[in-house]
C-alpha cells in the first residue's frame, strides 16, 4: 500500500492529525507511517490526563473537544482519533464538529475479527468506558447477528502501559492480564480485539496469557490501513518530500514519554516534543 505508485498525481501537503489519550496512539503513528511514509503527522497524546477510560462520559466529549480542537489549529487534511474511548462515545460530537475526514478504531478492527474468526468466537478488551458503551459489540453484530461477543474492561492495562510495566516476563503485568483475561479464555475465543491502542504494547504478556492460538487484533494497525486506503482514494496523499516529520506534542512531562516513544518508535525523539496546555 505504501509503493511509490500510490503517491503519483495525489497530492495534499498538509498533515494527518492523530490524538490519544496517552502513548498508545503511537502504534497506530507506527503502522501509518509503514504505509505512507511521505506522510507529515501532529501527534497529541494527552497525557496530563490518561486514562480516559474510569472518566464519565461528559468528561470525555469535554477532552475529545479540545484535544481535537488543538489538532485543527495545525491545518490537518484529516484527524484519527487513536483512542478507543473517545470513539466509543464521542464520534458524533467531532464529525458535526469539523469538515474534514475523521476516522475511528472500531469499524476497521471488528471487520477483521469478523474475518478471521473460525468458531464465531469473538473477545474485545478495553477500557470501562469502551467496554460499558457496546460500541464493539454493536459493530460487530452489524456484521453478523451469529457472531458471539465476550467482552472484559482491563483498567489497569493503560497505567501499565503508560508506566513502561511490558514485556513477556513482567510478573505484575502478567497477573493483572491473568485475572482480567480469564474469563475469555473460558469462553475459547478464537479471536480477540485489542480495543485500545495502548493495548498492542502489552501483546506478549495478552498472547502468552490467551495462548498463542488466539488471534489478536490490532486496533490501530487496522484502522491504519483503512486511513491509507481511504486517503489515496480521495486524493489526499502527500509527495512532499521523501520521508515525514511527526511533531509530538504532549500535557505532561515530556521526559518520561519522550524516553519510552523512542524506544517505541525505534528513533530518537528527544528534542522533537512539546508540552502543551488545552485548558
Amino acid at each position: 500500500m505504501a509503493g511509490s505508485g500510490l503517491l503519483e498525481g495525489l497530492m495534499d501537503n498538509r498533515a494527518i492529525g492523530i490524538f490519544d489519550s496517552g502513548l498508545g496512539g503511537l502504534t497506530m503513528v507506527k503502522k501509518l507511517l509503514q504505509l505512507l511514509p511521505n506522510e507529515d503527522v501532529v501527534y497529541l497524546g494527552d497525557t496530563g490526563r490518561v486514562p480516559y477510560g474510569s472518566r464519565s462520559v461528559d468528561t470525555i466529549i469535554k477532552y475529545a473537544g479540545q484535544d481535537a480542537e488543538f489538532l485543527a489549529m495545525h491545518n490537518i487534511k484529516t484527524m484519527v482519533v487513536a483512542c478507543n474511548t473517545v470513539c466509543s462515545v464521542a464520534m458524533d460530537n467531532l464529525t458535526e464538529a469539523y469538515d474534514m475526514p475523521i476516522y475511528e478504531v472500531i469499524t476497521a478492527p471488528a471487520t477483521a475479527a469478523a474475518k478471521n474468526t473460525k468458531n464465531g468466537k469473538i473477545g474485545v478488551i478495553g477500557t470501562a468506558a469502551t467496554i460499558r458503551s457496546g460500541a464493539y459489540k454493536s459493530a460487530i453484530s452489524n456484521i453478523s447477528a451469529e457472531f458471539e461477543v465476550y467482552m472484559a474492561a482491563c483498567p489497569l492495562f493503560v497505567p501499565l502501559v503508560e508506566e513502561g510495566f511490558l514485556g513477556a516476563d513482567n510478573e505484575i503485568a502478567t497477573k493483572v492480564a491473568e485475572q482480567y483475561l480469564k474469563s475469555l479464555k473460558e469462553s475459547a475465543v478464537d479471536t480477540l480485539i485489542l480495543g485500545c491502542t495502548h493495548y498492542p504494547l502489552l501483546s506478549d504478556i495478552i498472547s502468552k496469557v490467551m495462548g498463542e492460538a488466539v488471534n489478536l487484533i490490532d486496533s490501530g494497525a487496522e484502522t491504519a490501513k483503512l486511513v491509507a486506503s481511504d486517503l489515496q482514494q480521495k486524493k489526499l496523499l502527500s509527495d512532499a518530500k521523501p520521508e515525514g516529520e511527526i511533531k509530538y506534542f504532549v500535557t505532561d512531562s515530556i521526559d518520561g514519554f519522550s524516553a519510552r516513544a523512542s524506544r517505541f518508535m525505534r528513533s530518537d525523539i528527544e528534542g522533537k516534543v512539546q508540552q502543551v496546555t488545552l485548558d
